[in-house]
């Protein structure tokens, strides 16, 4: 069977290339240095620490700023460690807000064990049931084809359609070189509050 997950980086550089004014929440970890590595913004929120916290930062940001598309890349552990938000997400139903999951079916940060993706748990099938319609999967095995690996067709999505919308990305388990953003919490909040006030 042909290998079909995608490169990471070079998925996020693609996806991001396409944003606009979009406001990225980016989860701690690989996600945050793909998205720092794409090129820094301010509209780029970076986690760096509080697993599971990507998903609802980026809800509250498109509740509060409905004229503006908010994108969150995370992981998949992340994504599994707030699983509820995936409920809230769809509750709300922000027409503003995707998610893009980057499930490499692994633990990178802590060793790259075996993840559970790999297994039984289908992250896009639990959007789904948690009430978000626009949830599918790209590259590997699993592929739904809902935009397929043609990055303009995918960011169209992620940008373009109604939300809120998940895509999980399949993804090689990879080693990229890290591009750090800045550590400081305080000034990524401020940084990140004033470029959303348009200061």
């Amino acid at each position: 069977m042909r290998d079909t997950r995608l490169d990471r980086r070079a998925l996020v550089a693609e996806i991001l290339d396409r944003r606009g004014d979009a406001a990225v929440v980016a989860g701690l970890g690989s996600p945050a240095w793909d998205c720092h590595a794409a090129g820094d913004s301010p509209l780029n929120f970076y986690f760096w620490g509080a697993m599971g916290g990507a998903a609802m930062l980026g809800l509250g940001v498109a509740l509060a700023q409905p004229a503006r598309r908010v994108l969150v890349v995370t992981g998949d552990a992340e994504m599994l460690m707030g699983v509820g938000s995936l409920a809230a997400i769809a509750a709300q139903a922000p027409s503003n807000l995707a998610l893009l999951v980057l499930d490499n079916e692994a633990f990178g940060e802590t060793g790259r064990q075996a993840g559970l993706t790999g297994r039984n748990t289908d992250i896009a099938a639990i959007a789904r049931g948690a009430g978000i319609d626009a949830a599918f999967t790209v590259g590997g095995e699993n592929d739904e084809g809902a935009a397929g690996t043609d990055f303009d067709a995918l960011a169209d999505t992620l940008f373009a359609t109604e939300g809120p919308v998940l895509c999980v990305a399949k993804i090689a388990l990879s080693a990229e070189s890290g591009s750090f953003p800045p550590r400081d919490g305080a000034l990524l909040q401020a940084r990140f509050r004033a470029a959303l006030a348009g200061d």
